[in-house]
């Protein structure tokens, strides 16, 4: 009893050593885990391989990229569905921090992804160590909606010359897609590819329209590997290749102190963009269980993911919007759903290498264009344009600064757009006189209501920042007279603007 109490005391328990994310296990969750895993690991292979390749990366990488984070956040995680691996969105930023420095040397590449892995780790565990979680509060859903769009059309254009068979040299999506219009002009699509790559697509997004709960990439995948095999296709087209036969290992020969000064730069960015989704997600997740999740120990967790990632010949990973439903819609009741899917990765790679000898790489492509489409959410769009004026034209600046100058630039804009926006904000906030409207709880803006009561003998309003000397000046003419005045309904395009619903809630008035 002694012991038991000084353990309590030192904040320790008996179950200490068990990973967070699997204390209070349940043995009839094991079924449920077990299946989970397995239908994991069909989207798991294709996943890793295409997202890879979408990074100038081997194949081979996104599969060491997604066994060791699963398995380092399965002991380490908060969340308990939450699955991490290579994503889409992250490869354009991956290949515009590496070209600088290792241009087509696909072995540096390798060597500088896993240091860019171990950079992003490393601020993120220093992060957490600080308790930086609320630096997310930089990338507001603006920002995430102008970037996500503009890095889904940086993936499909980046995808397009490989979907047609066609090879091209260029440092950005665009220069590659602009090299690939000459040769199309002159007839070199491979329509054997193209055709091959069209099937895939639509066998990926057709079981995504129905629901079907087979993963439309695991169909795509198996469908052209037999194409490929059965009807001799290996000399027309492209192919991935066997794999390398071993277990994941270190691969950061080459690499020095001047490679790691050039990187800090975008791994700053990367682990903003990365902390930011991930913490989005794991929230949403938990939120749905009726639980809550620890932003700096999320963080802590995707830090060392990352790192272990770059550490065993992986590359820079983030939470899958894509693979995370899969577990969940397959009853995933903890992360050793997740731990399963990685030791049945390893168990493939290390018994059945050759079969993506028969992988067409534009069946890749593919995978990566349908996940970018997951990504865009244009519906999201109309609904801000609708809102807010202000943070409609802060997600265009985030969209073009992404699509013209590049993803790592294009949010640096963004977020300094994003807090001139605020300061402007606190500057010249949004004011209203509030009254009574019969037969609605609380008291209401007056524009929007103007057949609204005044209390008599009393006046209310509601000033929408905390007041300092920097606004001082607006209150006095908000306590005048032209308050008695009821002003025009406000609409989407007025300003100053209404105050956004996102960033200035208020519980008690409409």
């Amino acid at each position: 009893m002694g012991h038991d109490l000084n353990m309590r005391r030192s904040g320790l328990s008996r179950s200490w050593w068990i990973p967070p994310s699997l204390r209070g296990y349940k043995t009839e969750w094991l079924r449920h885990d077990l299946v989970a895993g397995a239908a994991l690991f069909a989207v798991l292979v294709p996943a890793g391989m295409a997202y890879a390749q979408a990074a100038g990366l081997p194949p081979v990488t996104g599969l060491y990229a997604t066994i060791v984070p699963l398995i380092v956040y399965a002991a380490v995680g908060p969340s308990r569905v939450l699955v991490l691996g290579p994503d889409s969105a992250l490869a354009p930023m991956i290949v515009a921090a590496l070209i600088p420095l290792a241009a087509a040397d696909e072995q540096r590449s390798v060597a500088l992804a896993g240091l860019l892995a171990i950079l992003i780790g490393a601020i993120m565990l220093v992060g957490s160590v600080l308790r930086l979680g609320i630096v997310t509060g930089l990338l507001s859903k603006p920002i995430r909606l102008g970037y996500l769009n503009g890095i889904a059309l940086l993936v499909v254009a980046s995808q397009v010359p490989t979907l047609l068979g066609i090879s091209v040299e260029g440092e950005s999506p665009w220069d590659k897609l602009f090299a690939a219009v000459p040769k199309v002009l002159a007839g070199e699509t491979n329509m054997t590819a193209l055709l091959l790559g069209l099937a895939s697509l639509a066998l990926i997004l057709v079981p995504r329209w129905l629901k079907w709960k087979v993963p439309g990439v695991l169909i795509a995948v198996v469908v052209s590997c037999l194409a490929v095999a059965l009807l001799g296709l290996r000399d027309d087209v492209k192919v991935t290749g066997a794999l390398p036969q071993g277990l994941p290992a270190p691969a950061l020969g080459g690499i020095g102190w001047a490679d790691v000064l050039a990187l800090l730069p975008a791994a700053a960015g990367i682990a903003l963009i990365v902390f930011v989704d991930t913490g989005t997600l794991s929230q949403s997740l938990a939120a749905a269980r009726n639980g809550k999740v620890s932003g700096n120990h999320e963080m802590a967790a995707l830090g060392a993911a990352n790192a272990a990632s770059g550490l065993f010949g992986g590359f820079p990973i983030s939470a899958s919007t894509s693979r995370t439903p899969v577990a969940v819609e397959s009853g995933s009741k903890s992360q050793l759903t997740g731990v399963v899917g990685a030791v049945l990765v390893l168990g493939f790679m290390l018994a059945a290498p050759g079969v993506t000898e028969f992988l067409p790489s534009t069946t890749l492509a593919a995978i990566v264009i349908a996940a970018a489409a997951g990504i865009a959410d244009p519906a999201g769009v109309r609904r801000l344009i609708g809102m807010s004026r202000s943070e409609s034209l802060v997600m265009l600046a985030a969209f073009l600064g992404v699509t013209i100058l590049g993803v790592l630039p294009g949010i640096v804009v963004a977020v300094g757009l994003a807090i001139l926006d605020f300061l402007r904000r606190a500057w010249d906030p949004y004011r209203a006189e509030l009254v009574d409207v019969p037969g609605t709880p609380g008291y209401h803006d007056v524009s929007r209501h103007p057949d609204g009561e005044r209390v008599p003998g009393l006046l209310i309003l509601r000033f929408d920042a905390p007041l300092f000397f920097g606004n001082g000046a607006c209150w006095g003419p908000l306590c005048a007279m032209p308050w008695r005045r009821p002003r025009p309904a406000p609409n989407a395009w007025s300003w100053p603007p209404s105050p956004s619903p996102e960033s200035t809630p208020q519980p008690w008035t409409s």
